[in-house]
């Protein structure tokens, strides 16, 4: 029999705050009232404060980040325009298999999983592009499969530098709203995101940023949509209002969950995020163990993806963690599985829930054959979160 909570330390959907919870918690309402759409208003402006957009627009779709991939793919391309796309994590080839399965012809570039963006790779094959026929370029942000943020300044500066007008299409589904993400100053045309990871609200919403550029796109753009026009849902959000049934509570959820952001700070967000991010390397450090990201420079501060040593089967840490412990730690997808467990510190999370996450991970490690000294994680997360925010970034960076 399970007493208390299940300690959730996946990267979403993440942990729902108690007034996000209770904003939640309304009767049904009358979504064609004439008062129904003026509060929506101020969600749509401060969520294109939360993206950095101040020409660009906020859409928002019933479904998860999934239903806004398809809908910025379906609203800007045609079938058999040619994309460039890299796989290097479960959630990158996801959206390869959508624009494959689309209809869009994928120049695919193929790394390992714990690498970045291919920014040099990028770069060669735009530049050899001297026709534009590569309508688009597609990044995931930070692949949560493998810990990995990629650099989305980066990718515009080759755009730039190499003449080239694709649309730039950014995953930002786990990093918008803890990680740096600057839609106008990165120029990115198509950001995705959901409402269950640093929006901390259950699954439900997809939320889509679309540039100027992406606009004038979609006039001319072929391919099918209708559940997911663009053109039809600008026409209601202009007046707060939505084009078929908005799923209400979450909306108020969703005004819950921004307030709460914008009281603590986006920069402080953003902060804290690193802050956490630095204990629970620091812990992995300790236990003589490496995490999947390649280099420090593509840390996540959303999710930090933990080999196993040899011999322990990951799968196993999870198992103990869920069933002993009453502990959700990540699992590790497609080739990572059985090799990667993951410990999600996204949204409303604290240093306590990250010491928790560390001293339960240290106990399920230990029962699945781990050779670990209990308490060396947790002392080593102590020593960053005993530090200045200031110093503690510092750590963070390395």
């Amino acid at each position: 029999m399970r007493t208390g909570i299940n300690h959730l330390f996946i990267p979403g959907p993440t942990n729902v705050p108690e007034r996000v919870r209770q904003a939640v918690n309304v009767p049904m309402q009358d979504h064609r009232a004439h008062d129904f759409g003026a509060p929506n208003l101020g969600i749509f402006r401060d969520l294109k404060a939360l993206l950095r957009t101040r020409d660009g627009r906020v859409l928002l779709f019933p479904g998860s980040g999934t239903g806004a991939w398809e809908a910025a793919i379906t609203n800007t391309l045609s079938p058999g325009d040619r994309v460039l796309m890299a796989r290097h994590g479960q959630f990158s080839a996801l959206w390869v298999q959508m624009a494959q399965r689309l209809g869009l012809s994928v120049d695919l570039i193929d790394l390992p999983w714990g690498a970045g963006a291919p920014i040099s790779e990028f770069e060669r094959r735009l530049g050899a592009d001297t026709k534009n026929e590569i309508k688009a370029v597609f990044v995931t942000h930070n692949e949560t499969a493998t810990g990995v943020t990629s650099d989305i300044g980066a990718v515009r500066r080759v755009l730039d530098e190499t003449f080239h007008d694709a649309l730039l299409f950014v995953d930002a589904v786990s990093s918008i709203g803890c990680l740096p993400f600057e839609m106008d100053l990165w120029g990115v045309d198509l950001a995705v995101t959901g409402s269950q990871k640093g929006l901390m609200m259950p699954p439900g919403l997809g939320i889509l940023g679309v540039s100027p550029k992406a606009l004038k796109a979609a006039e001319t753009a072929t391919m099918r949509r209708a559940y997911f026009n663009f053109a039809d849902q600008i026409e209601n959000n202009d007046k707060g209002y939505f084009p078929y049934t908005p799923p209400v509570q979450l909306l108020h959820g969703l005004r819950a969950a921004l307030d709460l952001m914008l009281e603590e700070g986006l920069d402080n967000v953003i902060a804290r995020h690193r802050r956490l991010a630095a204990g629970v390397r620091a812990a992995v450090q300790a236990w003589g163990l490496e995490v999947c990201a390649e280099s420090p420079s593509l840390y996540s501060d959303t999710v930090t993806a933990i080999r196993t040593p040899a011999g322990v089967d990951a799968r196993d840490v999870i198992r103990i963690g869920y069933d002993r412990y009453n502990a959700s730690f990540g699992s590790g997808l497609g080739p990572l599985a059985g090799k990667v467990f993951r410990i999600g510190h996204i949204g409303d999370s604290n240093e306590g829930m990250c010491l928790t996450a560390i001293a339960l991970a240290e106990l399920s490690l230990a029962a699945a054959g781990a050779s670990i000294r209990f308490g060396a994680g947790v002392a080593a997360a102590q020593q960053v979160y005993a530090l200045p925010q200031a110093q503690a970034a510092q750590i963070a960076a390395q």
